[in-house]
């Protein structure tokens, strides 16, 4: 009998976790997490959706300042300091969102640190989809209708934020290969390629 698959997708602006996820919890049959990620959390703290998605590893915000401050900051093992309370709350509810659907229906997450959030859930398949910086700026700019320059400081806000999520919360760097069991360039390889992949490995993981 096959389990609900699990799946965590790390993946940084211009990686195309955006298209890669979908297709992916589409065709193994379970929610794709993303963007009803905030909008859960707000409705669970009672807080406006755009405070949530100011707290939001995902959104454009300022979380990648408020938290690569706070990290660089912290002790490596200690209190949070001050102006970090609000922030491990909303992390909290966002832990609790991501494990309440990977232990019910099964679910494809796209950041938010999941692949550490889910490390010991039973069949789950951590991915990361990357690729040098040049080459995810001119895929990003395939994909949308800004110009280069703008997508390229769009790449390097995107960039410090997971980077800072990871290291202020879980101290772990998101691109470190020993998190994950598949690591695909998917700016070499073809979306479409990267999550047939994906999916492949996701249904040989759920039927052990």
């Amino acid at each position: 009998m096959m389990a609900n698959p699990v799946v965590t997708i790390s993946a940084p602006y211009g990686a195309g976790g955006g298209i890669v996820g979908p297709e992916v919890a589409e065709q193994l049959g379970v929610p794709f997490l993303d963007r009803v990620i905030p909008t859960e959390v707000a409705r669970t703290l009672a807080v406006p959706l755009d405070e949530a998605e100011a707290h939001d590893e995902r959104t454009e915000s300022r979380i990648g300042r408020v938290l690569a401050a706070l990290a660089a900051s912290a002790p490596l093992h200690g209190h949070i300091p001050e102006g970090g309370v609000r922030d491990t709350a909303f992390r909290e509810q966002t832990e609790r969102v991501i494990v309440a659907a990977a232990q019910t229906t099964g679910c494809v997450v796209l950041g938010r640190a999941a692949v550490i959030v889910l490390r010991n859930h039973p069949g789950a398949l951590h991915t990361c989809l990357t690729g040098s910086l040049d080459r995810r700026v001119q895929q990003a700019v395939t994909f949308t209708t800004d110009d280069e320059a703008t997508v390229r400081k769009l790449l390097a806000d995107t960039d410090r934020n997971r980077q800072a999520y990871f290291k202020h919360f879980y101290r772990s760097d998101p691109d470190d290969p020993r998190l994950y069991h598949l690591m695909i360039d998917a700016t070499v390889v073809d979306l479409d390629t990267c999550a047939d992949l994906i999916i492949t490995a996701a249904r040989n993981l759920a039927t052990r």
